[in-house]
This record gives C-alpha cells, structure tokens and sequence, in this order.
C-alpha cells in the first residue's frame, strides 16, 4: 500500500520549512473551518477512561492544534504528540507553554510507521490531516491501532473530494489553482502548496479508505463528511473490547 509522490524526507523537510507560518496558512486556506473540523474529531473520542485520565495519542500532531483541543475539551486528559518534522514540535511546545498546558502533553520526534510505545497505552489514536503523508497508509493504520486498548478508538480527520459535481467543481478548482498560488506567497515554499492537492486528489474514497481500516484490524469503521465531504472524519474501535468506547 506504497503510495506515490514525494519521498519521506522530502515531506519531512517541507513541513520544516513551512512550520512557522502553518497555523495562519490553515486558518487562511480553510476560511477558519479547520479549527470547527478539529473539535468534531475531539468529539469523537471515548466519552471515559474507566475511572482514569482519558490517554490520547496525537499522530502527526503539528503544532498541537489537536492536542490542544483534547486538553480543552476534556480537562484532565493526557495526550502525547508524535510529528517527524522537528520544527513543527517547537512551535507545539510554545503553544503548550501559552495555553498553561505544558505538563498535560508530551511531545516526541517519531515516524507514523515506528511509534515508540508499548502496546495498548492509549485509549484512542487520532491523526488529522496527516494519513495522507504516511507512506504506507495501512501499516499506518495498524500501528495505531497497536497502541490503543481493546475497544478503544482509531480517529481519522481528512481531506476528501465531495460527492456533489458542482462543489466537487468549485473546490477542485480552488484547491488547484488558488491554494497553491496563495501558499506559495504565504509560506515562501515554492512546492508545499501545490503537493497537499496533488495528494488529496490521489487520495482513496471515503468508502475506500474505510476498507483501509477494516484491513488494519479495526471494526464498526464508519465516517462521516463533513462541510459538504471536504473533510471526512473516519472512527473504528479496536477489536476485542465490548465496542461502546463510552
């Protein structure tokens, strides 16, 4: 499950260079819905830990807009962030620092292929925005997997391509023209901006990447669009608990 496109290092590097101004580009280039996106994948996580802090794992954490939605959310939770790009994880470290939630996240420099933690650690795993990067989707997937306890949850925020032509239309058309030209302004990348298209449109259908789930040992996969299918939010639960992840 090999996916196309650029090499890991070259992904590495261009997020580390973008690091700086990645929060004000995702406000600009998603008019201020990828913030309103986030909290709908938060609300996704189990509702309990039984009895204890709720422990999320944050994939591709970024700058830790997911994380701290989690510490926002669910006061008295525990989250640890993984990113392979290192700048990245200093601009999370200063926003932690900001929001007085530095004790209550912890940050590693890691590969979505090779996380360093033992099995089962997690109540639920989240990544958003960033399964796209991974350059084995379903090895990915049951990695994640690995470290959430039985019954726990696998959270997928993601970009897709909405059902309805005329939308489809208007966002292939923005995504493709627009948003490369603007983030090249922004970013002072020259690429950046003209790969995330590139590999959402090369990116499986909901109903594929669903599969993609259901094959890395996750069951009751289900997803939902939402802002008119330009993001998807995928859920599955871990086999061998009783599933409610309530």
């Amino acid at each position: 499950m090999d996916q196309p496109g650029l090499e890991a290092i070259d992904i590495r590097r261009m997020f580390s260079a973008i690091a700086p101004r990645y929060d004000l580009l995702n406000r600009l280039l998603s008019v201020g819905r990828d913030a309103a996106w986030r909290r709908e994948a938060v609300r996704a996580l189990p509702a309990s830990a039984q009895g204890r802090p709720l422990a999320v794992l944050d994939v591709a954490c970024g700058t830790a807009d997911v994380a701290l939605e989690v510490l926002r959310q669910r006061p008295g939770a525990w989250v640890a962030g993984v990113d392979f790009a290192l700048p990245m994880l200093h601009e999370a470290r200063r926003k932690l620092r900001a929001g007085g939630f530095n004790g209550s996240c912890a940050l590693a420099g890691a590969d979505a292929l090779r996380l360093p933690f033992r099995d089962h650690l997690f109540d639920a795993a989240l990544i958003a925005f960033g399964i796209r990067n991974v350059a084995d989707r379903r090895a990915g997937l049951t990695e994640m997997a690995r470290l959430v306890r039985p019954g726990g949850r696998v959270i997928v925020l993601e970009f897709s391509r909405p059902a309805w032509r005329p939308l489809r239309w208007l966002y292939e058309a923005y995504f493709t023209q627009m948003l490369p030209w603007i983030g090249r302004r922004l970013s002072g990348h020259p690429t950046a901006y003209h790969y995330l298209p590139s590999s959402v449109l090369a990116y499986p259908s909901p109903e594929g990447f669903s599969q993609l789930m259901a094959e890395a040992g996750l069951e009751g996969v289900g997803f939902r669009r939402l802002t008119g299918g330009i993001v998807t939010l995928h859920v599955g639960t871990v086999r061998g608990g009783n599933g409610t992840g309530e």
